[in-house]
């Protein structure tokens, strides 16, 4: 193994924007290769470590001495202004900012929602979300139609409305407030759409909790109930990460899966003769794209060695995802979009006890949606050139901001 060195070349400046819309950033590559554990500069100010192969990737996010709790000084937020980061601080945690013990007491009794079982009962339900909108685009007298609008973002909010047992007439409510959330605005947009969206939610739990139904809000306010230990606030929280990150994600790999596949039409001859290697296709598709990268961020709680450099305790710790995904020495050839290769150990779902929750959902989505887009409308083609489209270089999740298609 190449041995980890901090300091020898320049640490970038966050954020990096790709230089090609399919690529990570260049200087990705150039730190992976000369300095794979290396500070970095954060626009909330200071310095953190960035790490950015596999093996050291996969070790940061696996270690208890690092922590995910952001109301650690030294916690830092990727791309984030500091008054962002104080926001995000004073909120009570969600899921994916406690540690340890506080952590899994929260994730377990949410676990058995996404189990594979749970999940197989909801194959067919998906499948008629995504046959109904395809519905409506082969019905509409007007082309191009954009993807985003008329696949790739209703499908997730519809499934994660249901799931939550959300109404899905409040979804252009909530994918609004989402996206200004995750999008660079400015500060008083993001705090504004903040609190919106939290106190919406604030006021669902509190319907449920006098009318609970038989989704999954429902059910955990049955389980406290019967438990005699009422969180409303967890709740709230709860509710607030699936929805926010229950759509926002799973649309933008749609889109993005779309378009790489419509330019790698080798790629999708595979899978459209061969519908068995769609989970394939997905798995490669969420290596090659990443589209939440950086948000894995750590505080060292001790001081930790990892390849060879000493991060002392109160360091911020960045693993980039994109780059570890891209990492020649985890997957060879990465910049080739292969959808034989078993991507599977990829980093999209992150590693370790807060890997996502919510990922065999997700992958459920996608190969669905694939895999019916492209056998109902097979001669399915880009209304833009590739690299004309509006990706989200202004976004902390990337994707495209509108999908131009015909047939």
């Amino acid at each position: 193994m190449t041995k980890s060195v901090a300091g020898e070349v320049a640490g970038l400046e966050l954020p990096v924007e790709r230089d090609c819309p399919f690529a990570p950033p260049a200087a990705y590559e150039r730190l992976r290769e000369q300095a794979p554990i290396n500070k970095v500069h954060l626009t909330s100010g200071g310095e953190a470590w960035w790490v950015s192969r596999l093996e050291e990737a996969r070790v940061v996010l696996a270690d208890p001495r690092f922590s995910s709790d952001r109301r650690n000084d030294g916690y830092p937020l990727y791309a984030l202004d500091a008054a962002t980061l104080q926001l995000q601080r004073s909120q009570p945690p969600v899921m994916l900012g406690m540690d340890g013990a506080e952590h899994a007491a929260a994730r377990r009794p949410v676990i058995g929602e996404f189990t594979v079982k749970r999940l197989a009962a909801l194959r067919p339900r998906i499948q008629d979300i995504v046959d109904h909108f395809i519905d409506d685009m082969l019905t509409t007298d007007q082309h191009p139609v954009d993807l985003v609008q008329a696949l790739s973002l209703p499908v997730p909010s519809l499934v994660i409305c249901e799931l939550l047992g959300v109404p899905y007439t409040d979804h252009d409510f909530f994918q609004s407030r989402t996206t200004m959330m995750v999008r660079r605005t400015s500060l008083e947009d993001r705090r504004r759409a903040f609190a919106e969206l939290r106190a919406y939610i604030d006021d669902l739990v509190t319907h449920k909790e006098s009318e609970p139904g038989d989704d999954l809000l429902g059910r955990q306010i049955a389980r406290q109930r019967k438990e005699g230990v009422l969180d409303h606030v967890g709740l709230v929280s709860l509710a607030f990460l699936l929805l926010t990150a229950g759509h926002e994600t799973t649309a933008n790999m749609i889109s993005l899966g779309v378009v790489a596949l419509l330019t790698h039409p080798e790629q999708l001859a595979l899978i459209t003769a061969d519908p068995d290697k769609t989970p394939m296709a997905v798995e490669e598709l969420l290596r090659y794209f990443t589209i939440a990268d950086g948000v894995t961020s750590r505080v060292a709680t001790e001081d930790v060695e990892i390849g060879g450099v000493s991060i002392k305790a109160g360091e911020g710790v960045i693993v980039s995802t994109l780059s570890a995904d891209w990492d020649p020495a985890a997957f060879k050839d990465p910049a080739e979009l292969d959808i034989e290769r078993g991507a599977r150990h990829h980093l999209a779902f992150g590693f370790g006890p807060h890997q996502c929750l919510g990922q065999n959902l997700a992958r459920m989505e996608l190969q669905i949606v694939f895999d019916t887009l492209f056998r109902r409308i097979p001669t399915l083609r880009l209304a833009a050139p590739a690299e004309d489209l509006p990706f989200k270089n202004d976004a902390v999740v990337y994707g495209v901001h509108e999908l131009p298609v015909t047939w």
